[in-house]
């Protein structure tokens, strides 16, 4: 070992992940991409309706049995008509299905806008055979731009029922400036519990992300679906930043029709978790100009809220995050970004470590040889910070991802 390096001990981890405090002793194999398992009783649609381009922006996925349902959404005040309405279904109907437009939010729309988000699922719901009130609706793309109504009329009117599951294709569906459609399932028994997300930037999410569905076949009682889903959206989904910005349109959901017959509730919520960790860490490789993946796990924290708190500060760093682009080994950077944690007095510079990669680089001075080791380190797709408080004992991981002048081009042009 390299003179002034220390590798610290670690967290138990799963495939190079740090896990979260709160991760169950047994976690189940996720899979991804086109290896995703199908749950029984869903069908799936995805269409181009003109939008925008000629990229897939319209899908349906619908249960064939009724669900349990439960969601979380963005806290914005300028919530939009979608994410109103699903509130509102969830509340009052048993939501089967779940349409998306993208490439269109329509956000800041007024009351045309929110027409068009009840006549979009008094459509699909007669395309489905369900009532309107068990018709989810999400949305995502430029804010301030009524749905093109005759399009989506035109394609509804000829639509028949949804064909077999293809999750693969919804998934690209959903997508606006992401790179690559995300996927994951996992096993809980004889159920299969499979997500779909999409997200690229925009994204600090406020009780929920961006556009995130989850679908099982397993057979949970609703307000065990309702309790482990927040909690797996709070250690997931509500840990990723990509640029500090919650979007107006942020909706999560999961819908368990029960096909695959009774789960334990205990092996559910790993399923869940699972398949939630992984769509979040692929959102966070494919934020807007991302090349790399920011893990920071904030330990020996007072509590839950402080340890999420400290690490959000560290990986939503400009300064941080250039570093990691630049695999520049500034150490000083996160220490900086604790120490605006103002308001937790009980932080104390002497009590807290900082570590790259399992190796310590505060308090403990590094040599030349030893920061050249770790600017090395820093070159990987994936850049763990681990940081101790000495404030107590609780932990929480959070993700993003490395400022890149790409991030800028992106955003500088997104409508023009």
């Amino acid at each position: 070992m390299r003179a002034g390096w220390r590798r610290v001990p670690q967290r138990r981890r799963d495939h190079g992940q740090a896990m979260p405090e709160t991760t169950p002793s047994h976690t189940p194999a996720v899979a991804t991409g086109a290896a995703v398992d199908v749950p029984r009783g869903f069908v799936t649609h995805a269409a181009n309706v003109g939008i925008k381009d000629e990229s897939l922006d319209f899908s349906t996925v619908a249960s064939t049995f009724p669900c349990a349902a439960a969601g979380v959404f963005t806290r914005s005040l300028f919530a939009g008509p979608s994410v109103v309405l699903c509130r509102r279904h969830l509340q009052s109907g048993a939501p089967r299905a779940i349409v998306t437009v993208s490439k269109n939010a329509n956000v800041a729309t007024g009351p045309q806008g929110e027409r068009d988000a009840h006549e979009l699922a008094e459509l699909v719901a007669a395309a489905v055979g369900c009532n309107p009130a068990d018709v989810l609706v999400g949305s995502t793309g430029v804010i301030g731009r009524p749905y093109p109504m005759e399009r989506i009329r035109a394609h509804l009117s000829g639509l028949g029922q949804p064909g077999k599951a293809d999750f693969a294709s919804v998934a690209r569906a959903i997508m606006t400036t992401d790179t690559f459609p995300k996927l994951a399932s996992a096993r809980a028994g004889e159920a299969v519990v499979t997500g779909i997300a999409k997200g690229s930037g925009m994204i600090q999410p406020d009780m929920a992300t961006l556009l995130a569905y989850i679908f099982t076949d397993a057979a949970v009682p609703p307000e065990a679906l309702a309790a482990g889903f927040r909690s797996a959206v709070d250690a997931t989904f509500n840990s990723l930043s990509i640029d500090t910005d919650t979007s107006t349109s942020d909706t999560a959901v999961v819908l368990a029709n029960g096909a695959a017959g009774p789960v334990a509730v205990p092996e559910f919520e790993q399923a869940l978790l699972a398949v939630c960790r992984s769509l979040t860490v692929q959102l966070a490789a494919d934020g807007e100009g991302a090349s790399k993946v920011i893990q920071v796990t904030v330990g020996a924290a007072r509590d839950g809220a402080q340890a999420k708190r400290v690490a959000k500060a560290v990986v939503n760093s400009p300064l941080v995050r250039c570093a990691v682009h630049g695999a520049d080994p500034n150490w000083g950077r996160v220490v900086m970004a604790v120490g605006k944690c103002s308001d937790d007095t009980d932080i104390r510079p002497g009590a807290v470590t900082v570590s790259f990669g399992g190796f310590e680089v505060y308090p403990r001075p590094l040599d030349d040889q030893a920061l050249e080791d770790l600017a090395k380190l820093m070159r990987s797709e994936l850049v763990e910070i681990d940081i101790t408080l000495g404030t107590g004992r609780a932990t929480a991981t959070v993700w993003g991802c490395d400022l890149t002048a790409e991030y800028v081009r992106i955003n500088a042009d997104y409508t023009t």
